[in-house]
């Protein structure tokens, strides 16, 4: 071929790369090859789309011409464009998209300013706008700042926005909890001192993107009126007539959120610091056992599930990483992929979390949402004062699947057949000297059974609610930013949803989970744990013997009641010695193992993917210049 005629066809061939690439950006098909399909619309996105009334216009507001702007913030912006363009697509002209590249002081900035948004500044100083504005008729609704480190949640935040402009008042979630979930208040002394409130958790954030959140106080005689749903959290020191309200509310029809906990890490927190000024010790576990055994169901605040296959791995004080056996992390397998709250996600992490049974002959249907491992076992929470793994892991038995969380339905018997339960007898020495006062006329005696058919979810743990089990904050440009690192956001704001109605928007949540488990790894460590705890459990039996046979030794004593030592107890000792340093020399063997194992998969992962690319190429090429030849 000549010289020339080698620069034309590159020349083309450029052309038609280009051109090629035109016209696949142009084209409504997209090929979602991620392993998660991140970025295909959810069944629930297109569903709420198809249920737009009234046209709906989304003003897009990014600085993209800002002088400094980070390559996250372009890349994102690009991924939210293209995803509001999907959205267009999917809504049939239901959706309006504008674009809007607000520069400093142009009527753009101030209308973006005038809608809410939230101006992001740059390492240079400068201030961009990125944010998003939905309008239907004259309701508004914004996302303030939009920001890279929230991109898994981004097709959740989309939905919700517009899903929630449709909406004129949010529904009211009625908040039984003794936990801090919310954002404390600042009293007078803190004003003055320039103090600042304790922070709430992340998870009542996500709440009141849906939800008006009404705190109800734990000793208060009824439930506040319009209440859509209820959640009720590591309930403790709830008044006879406040769970005869919340019996009441279910057995009326509405939804109803329980968590409870044998052993909460936020109060074992308190307790410690409580110990340490003189205090007495809190208590740690939370129950409603009038109303659960009413209910069928079955929990003991008293045992914590202990899980072999699930252990997530933790730093221990000598800063060797064990696996921990009370602490679940939960993968894929755990969750019901049949049952809309738990469907779409993939992880989730639980600190010693009880367990909950159906009893026979309720009539609900108990559905379980999320499961421990066939390698579980329960381990009394008294004996989790001074938790080591080791120890712990030697206590497990196991006894099969574990339900942690359930969904309970049908239609409920009442906790309270008699109705509404009297005040409990006050002090008689308080009343000594003091008017009798005229008997209440007695209340009405309630419902005895449900009216219709009744939700209930419950969870035998309340920890995973906390941002230490649940999110990473990052600081990202000044906006604090909440980075997932399990599906537990998720799974909350399913549960409150599902129970709520808004089922569009939770198969949109699951995405992208930042947990992928290497479950081959897991397995040899299981594998390699049982077996290392089936020797260490074999040698502290030979070692309590030994130690029983020292103290008898040791109880012979002589004349000036001093210890004799006879060959007999210089041979136990012996021995004893050698025990130990079998047992440290059989450690080192089984770990070492057990890296080998693992290092050696690792090398041959490496290989697979350093060559896999190259290898294809090269097949590729030969095929292709065969096909040559052969043509």
């Amino acid at each position: 071929m000549k010289p020339g005629s080698k620069a034309l066809a590159l020349g083309l061939l450029f052309i038609g790369l280009v051109l090629v690439n035109y016209l696949a950006s142009s084209l409504p098909v997209r090929f979602d090859a991620t392993a998660e399909q991140i970025y295909t619309l959810s069944p629930g996105t297109k569903a709420l789309l198809g249920k737009i009334e009234e046209p709906v216009t989304l003003d897009f507001y990014f600085t993209k011409s800002a002088a400094g702007l980070p390559i996250s913030y372009k890349n994102y912006a690009e991924r939210v464009r293209e995803m509001l363009r999907q959205y267009v697509r999917s809504a049939h002209g239901r959706l309006t998209l504008n674009v809007i590249d607000p520069q400093p002081d142009t009527p753009e900035e101030a209308r973006a300013a005038a809608a809410g948004l939230t101006p992001q500044q740059l390492p240079t100083g400068d201030q961009i706008q990125f944010g998003l504005v939905a309008t239907q008729a004259d309701q508004q609704k914004v996302i303030a700042a939009l920001n890279p480190q929230r991109e898994q949640f981004l097709e959740y935040d989309l939905s919700q926005l517009i899903y929630s402009v449709e909406q004129f008042d949010k529904k009211k979630l009625g908040l039984i909890t003794s936990l801090p979930l919310q954002a404390g208040q600042p009293d007078m002394q803190m004003m003055m001192s320039g103090q600042r409130p304790p922070p709430g958790q992340f998870v009542t954030t996500e709440w009141e993107r849906t939800f008006q959140i009404v705190p109800v106080d734990s000793g208060a005689a009824e439930l506040p009126s319009g209440l859509d749903a209820l959640a009720v959290i590591h309930p403790q020191n709830l008044s006879p007539k406040l769970q005869f309200a919340i019996d009441q509310f279910l057995l009326g029809g509405k939804p109803v959120f329980l968590a409870v906990d044998p052993s909460s890490e936020y109060f074992k927190r308190q307790g410690g610091q409580q110990a340490m000024m003189g205090g007495p010790p809190p208590n740690v576990s939370s129950d409603l056992p009038v109303l659960l055994a009413a209910y069928g169901i079955g929990y003991d605040s008293q045992k914590v599930v202990g899980d072999l296959e699930n252990a997530a791995q933790v730093q221990s004080g000598s800063g060797r990483v064990v696996r921990y056996p009370i602490w679940l992390n939960l993968a894929h397998e755990s969750f019901n992929a049949k049952s809309l709250p738990t469907a779409q996600l993939n992880s989730a992490l639980l600190v010693e979390a009880g367990s909950l049974v159906a009893k026979p002959g309720s009539g609900l249907t108990f559905t379980p949402l999320v499961e421990s491992s066939a390698q579980s076992g329960d381990v009394p929470s008294q004996a989790l004062q001074f938790p080591d793994p080791d120890a712990i892991a030697r206590q497990i038995t196991p006894s099969g699947k574990k339900t942690i969380a359930a969904l309970v339905t049908g239609k409920f018997k009442s906790a309270f057949p008699n109705g509404l339960p009297a005040d409990p007898p006050a002090d008689p020495a308080a009343k000594e000297g003091a008017p009798a006062k005229p008997e209440e006329p007695k209340a009405a005696s309630g419902l005895k059974e449900s009216s219709t058919a009744s939700t209930l979810i419950v969870i035998a743990d309340t920890d995973w609610l906390f941002d230490n089990y649940s999110i990473r904050k990052m600081n990202f440009f000044g906006q604090v930013a909440a980075e997932p690192i399990n599906d537990n956001l998720a799974f909350a704001s399913n549960a409150l949803e599902f129970l709520s109605g808004s089922q569009d928007l939770i198969s949109i949540r699951g995405k992208g989970s930042s947990l992928r488990p290497f479950k081959v790894v897991q397995a040899m460590e299981v594998e390699a744990n049982k077996k290392y705890q089936e020797k260490l459990t074999a040698l502290d039996a030979r070692l309590s013997q030994v130690q029983a046979r020292l103290g008898e030794l040791q109880g012979k004593k002589g004349e000036g009641n001093r210890l004799v030592a006879t060959p007999e107890i210089a041979k136990a000792i012996e021995d004893f010695q050698k025990q130990q340093a079998a047992m440290r020399g059989e450690r080192r063997e089984i770990s070492r193992a057990l890296r080998e194992g693992i290092d050696a998969l690792g090398n041959r992962l490496l290989v697979i993917n350093l060559l896999a690319t190259p290898l294809l190429v090269c097949g590729f090429g030969l095929w292709f210049y065969r096909s040559r030849r052969q043509q």
